[in-house]
Formats: C-alpha cells, sequence, structure tokens
C-alpha cells in the first residue's frame, strides 16, 4: 500500500510542480517574491554555512493569505536568490492552523534552530492558542520537536494571554539562549517577555 505523504511532503511537490510553470520572464529581477503561492512576513533572517538564509510565511497553495508554512530561500550576496524547498508545514497539534513567525540561530553542533509561532485552532473548550515551537535542521530540512510546544501559557505571568502570543525572537549570548516573545496583557497594554534556555529547545524560564 502506497505511503501518505506528509504535509510538508505535499507541499514540497506542489511547490516544485507549480513553480515550473512560472517563466523566469514573471519574476522580478530585484526583490524576492515567493516560489509559488502567498508570501507574508520575513522570518528566521540568519547568516549559517556560508550564505544567508531567508524563510517567510508561506501560503503555496494560493495567492492569498492561508494556513501558513515557511517558504524558504538563501543568496551568497542578498542580491541573488536560490529558492530552497518549504522548510515548514503546519502539520502537527502544537501549530495545526498554521507557523507562523518567528526566527533562526546556529547551534553548537552545526545544526541550524528555527523558533515560530505555533497555532492551535480553537475548539469548543478553548479560543485559538499560540506558542512557541521548535525545529532543528541541517538548513534544507527541519525535524520538529516531538514536545512543541516548547514554550506555553503555563509559562506566563498572571494576566497575559494564549490568545496574542508569538513572533518570537531568539539569539546566544553569554553561554545562554535568549528569546524575547510579544504578548498582551489583560488590561490590553502590549507586552515583551524575555526568556532563557541553557540549550535553546528545552529548559526555559522567564
Amino acid at each position: 500500500m502506497p505511503r501518505t505523504m506528509s504535509k510538508l511532503e505535499a507541499a514540497r511537490k506542489f511547490e516544485r510542480e507549480e513553480a515550473a510553470k512560472i517563466p523566469a520572464s514573471e519574476r522580478l529581477n530585484f526583490h524576492l517574491t515567493p516560489l509559488v503561492g502567498w508570501m507574508n512576513d520575513p522570518n528566521g533572517f540568519c547568516y549559517y554555512n556560508g550564505q544567508y538564509h531567508l524563510f517567510y510565511q508561506y501560503h503555496p497553495y494560493n495567492t492569498v493569505w492561508g494556513p501558513m508554512h515557511w517558504g524558504h530561500a538563501v543568496t551568497d550576496d542578498l542580491l541573488h536568490w536560490e529558492y530552497q524547498p518549504c522548510a515548514l508545514a503546519p502539520d502537527m497539534a502544537a501549530d495545526a492552523a498554521g507557523c507562523f513567525s518567528g526566527s533562526a540561530v546556529p547551534l553548537p553542533d552545526g545544526r541550524l534552530l528555527l523558533l515560530y509561532t505555533g497555532v492551535q485552532p480553537a475548539t469548543t473548550d478553548h479560543k485559538e492558542r499560540q506558542a512557541q515551537c521548535v525545529a532543528v535542521g541541517d538548513g534544507r530540512d527541519f525535524v520538529k520537536e516531538k514536545a512543541n510546544p516548547v514554550i506555553t501559557a503555563d509559562m506566563l505571568p498572571d494576566g497575559f494571554s494564549e490568545v496574542d502570543f508569538r513572533d518570537p525572537k531568539i539569539w546566544y549570548e553569554d553561554g545562554q539562549y535568549y528569546c524575547v516573545i510579544s504578548n498582551r496583557h489583560k488590561t490590553e497594554q502590549g507586552t515583551i517577555l524575555l526568556f532563557q534556555s541553557p540549550d535553546g529547545n528545552g529548559s526555559l524560564s522567564m
């Protein structure tokens, strides 16, 4: 019996087939456009293994906003871009409603870590939830942490929102990984929360 493709494999197959139908003359010469479909916020811009990597919120299946994936392109000079396969697809409970904004940081072992907002759809028991997820890989293929999300609403101080909890920015400094994440307090005041971790993947604290 044939194996069913994962959502990421399906997205990669779709973008590969559809991109082949777009002539180079229809693409901009200077600005980066999505390989196919819809492009939204830039994410995970970093320098890794001798190239600049840019990820972006991405809906490959239509030219309007939809369930967010992460598109991916690399460049040597910030002018000439080479498309890479779709990096993330919404394919687990932690990000079933989309893989939204995030950032990237190289790890000491040579891999690249992606930290992104996973959105869990609303159910009869709760509103839509936002939490932070990680995926680690070689700069082309990434494996999501099975324990995603790694930064969850139960880590928030009292009065902060699990609905408006997004857009993590991670960096490494003095032996620790730090992450700032935007949030909304119940008083409707916007807030930036600071988290830290010894490994960027777990053991997180505020």
